[in-house]
């Protein structure tokens, strides 16, 4: 897999539902295809569940904390990128 451009950074991790917090640097969206990057992890994902404030949501923008639905364990200060296309 290849990343492109940074989307946002971990900053907190909910182990029993599998759900990380994201503050968000561009814009996301639902089918987006993600890369989650750091020390330990690496892995990619379809954006298929994202939720502000607890209200499921379509689209995200730079600024915002959103939980994202994933599919392995993420850290906080993990990094978010655009799977790129090979």
């Amino acid at each position: 897999m290849v990343k492109g451009f940074r989307v946002g950074e971990v900053t907190h991790y909910y182990n029993r539902i599998g759900v990380a917090v994201l503050n968000l640097e561009r814009e996301l969206k639902l089918g987006h295809k993600v890369v989650f990057l750091g020390r330990i992890t690496d892995f990619s994902q379809e954006v298929r569940s994202m939720e502000l404030e607890h209200q499921r949501i379509l689209v995200a923008g730079p600024g915002m904390e959103v939980a994202l639905k994933v599919a392995e364990r993420v850290r906080k200060g993990d990094e978010l990128f655009f799977e790129l296309e090979e």
